[in-house]
């Protein structure tokens, strides 16, 4: 596999440096005077276009010269639709500082948009502008403030539009802030029935998170949950590592919070490893934060300090750079005013020379950066395939352990389920009844088996059989079945002639009727697939 990534890497950069043969693509400088002059005389609609692709691409430098080059041109006399392209380039160019945490230059942007929307009565745009002011006042906790400016955006916004989806979504993330859990449900909600109302529904797991959280902050922690692991996929199949990781941190509080160290630190170190390949400060001084919470529960005072050290100096570490961005504020408008000096000189000459050769150097790059972004999207896929693996792997071997060390206490303790909570002495003999004839796989695992079935075998009735389970489990019937059935799914999968299994074999033979219900059951319980469970235990038959 890797073989077949090398030569395709291999091939790639071949044709790249075949298309750049004679070219000189690197031989000019890479001044700003350059970028400007290669840029300045593309349409209203291609500076955009190639500001927003280089805005994708992380390129800040190149894509606030094109933004510039729109939005310090004078704009006297030119027509509806140039105008409207240079709000769009104020509201990008205010996303770029907010993201380097230069606020103040960001709102200023977003009032000189605000102003030419009105000015071109171009109020389709205003509520975009008004969410983004809105974002602002959050980010420096002023949800109030925020709130006001989120409710103009969802005045404006058309019924089913993305915009209306983000808009409600950011006042459920407000009210949650503000302690008001019913209206922050509410809001999530709305926005989650105007996601699914949309053609492109992409975005709906920042809705899903937002909804997670409420359910976090309601201690509803199975609905939570399952929240969180959809916004979870979602946010890996968008590629947004920030709200990967900012999931997998809240789910190891989560599990914390429920007494699941084990989940819990698990979570947290998935949470880190993405925190610090993006160096996420905030996110990174929350885990040690959780990290120090557990140890402190463990009775381990030391690592509980030391964790919680890391956590107050990635804090300091995270409002420095945020007080940098604000102190460094007049050196970058010294700089970025210096600039458009430039851009306003060059963008009023007349004559521009020279323009097939910029045209073709344009296409040329472009050509240059696709290959180079197979390249890495190749890479990065084979990369994150080993990664993917390696978890994988290391979560097969603890479901193992897991599994010995059940089946070990179970033999010593065969009671150990029994919750203190039950003090009479009728539930705990039904309790016990329920418990040993559980390990009975044959009965359990009959598809035909249900409660009421259970409720007839222990002579009890399902009602009093539910409230056991629930008191003394912490569980409902389902779950507590399910939890049986995937272990002696993992027993079988765990034998030596289980290649003779077939998935759906094993799912009916444990008393599931659906294939996909078995792996789903099977995913949640123990975080892997059945297919890949089956695949490691033969792998480790084979050793």
């Amino acid at each position: 596999m890797f073989k077949k990534y090398f030569i395709i890497f291999f091939l790639t950069v071949f044709s790249t440096a075949f298309v750049a043969n004679g070219q000189n693509l690197f031989s000019h400088s890479s001044s700003n005077d350059d970028i400007i002059f290669k840029y300045k005389h593309l349409s209203s609609r291609q500076l955009l276009d190639t500001a927003n692709y280089y805005f994708r691409k992380n390129n800040t430098e190149t894509a606030l010269i094109c933004y510039g080059l729109l939005t310090n041109a004078p704009i006297k006399n030119t027509t509806l639709e140039h105008q409207k392209i240079v709000v769009e380039a104020y509201n990008q160019s205010a996303a770029l500082h907010y993201f380097m945490s230069d606020y103040r230059t960001a709102y200023e942007y977003l009032i000189k948009a605000l102003l030419l929307c009105e000015k071109t009565n171009y109020t389709e745009f205003e509520p975009r502008i008004y969410a983004n002011i809105g974002v602002i006042y959050y980010r420096f906790k002023k949800y109030d403030l925020a709130k006001q400016y989120y409710l103009k955006a969802l005045s404006l916004s058309s019924d089913n539009s993305m915009q209306r989806m983000i808009t409600l979504n950011n006042l459920g993330a407000c009210e949650l802030e503000n302690g008001r859990i019913d209206s922050a449900f509410y809001y999530a909600q709305k926005a989650l029935q105007v996601g699914e109302q949309l053609s492109d529904n992409n975005r709906l797991h920042i809705v899903w998170s937002t909804i997670a959280s409420i359910h976090k902050k309601s201690k509803h922690y199975d609905s939570a949950y399952y929240y969180f692991q959809l916004s979870l996929a979602g946010a890996e199949k968008n590629n947004e590592t920030e709200l990967k990781s900012e999931n997998l941190s809240i789910l190891g509080e989560l599990f914390f919070e429920i007494n699941k160290i084990d989940s819990a630190l698990f979570y947290i170190g998935l949470s880190n490893v993405v925190a610090k390949e993006n160096n996420f400060l905030r996110i990174r001084a929350k885990n040690y934060l959780t990290l120090s919470k557990i140890e402190k529960s463990r009775g381990r005072h030391q690592n509980a300090l030391e964790y919680f050290e890391k956590h107050a100096k990635l804090t300091d570490s995270a409002l420095n750079t945020e007080k940098f961005g604000e102190v460094n504020q007049l050196q970058r408008l010294y700089e970025v005013s210096k600039t458009n000096e430039q851009i306003e000189q060059l963008v009023l000459e007349q004559h521009i020379k020279e323009r097939t050769i910029h045209y073709q150097r344009i296409i040329q790059y472009v050509i240059l950066a696709v290959l180079l972004s197979v390249c890495g999207v190749l890479m990065f896929v084979f990369f994150q395939k080993r990664k993917l693996d390696v978890a994988y792997k290391t979560l097969f071997e603890k479901n193992l352990k897991i599994a010995e060390v059940q089946e070990e206490l179970s033999k010593k303790h065969p009671q150990k389920h029994k919750k203190s909570l039950l003090t009479d002495s009728a539930q705990d003999i039904l309790l016990d009844k329920i418990l040993a004839l559980m390990e009975d796989t044959t009965i359990i695992c009959d598809t035909e088996f249900s409660i009421d079935k259970l409720a007839e075998l222990v002579q009890s009735n399902s009602t009093y059989v539910s409230q056991v389970i629930n008191n003394a489990l912490k569980k409902n019937f389902r779950s507590f079945l399910n939890d049986y059935r995937i272990k002696e799914a993992q027993r079988l999968f765990s034998e030596p002639d289980a290649a003779k299994y077939t998935i759906e074999a094993v799912a009916l033979q444990v008393g599931f009727k659906s294939r996909t219900t078995f792996r789903n059951v099977f995913k949640e319980i123990t975080g892997i697939s059945p297919n890949f469970y089956l695949k490691s235990a033969q792998d480790l038959h084979n050793l």
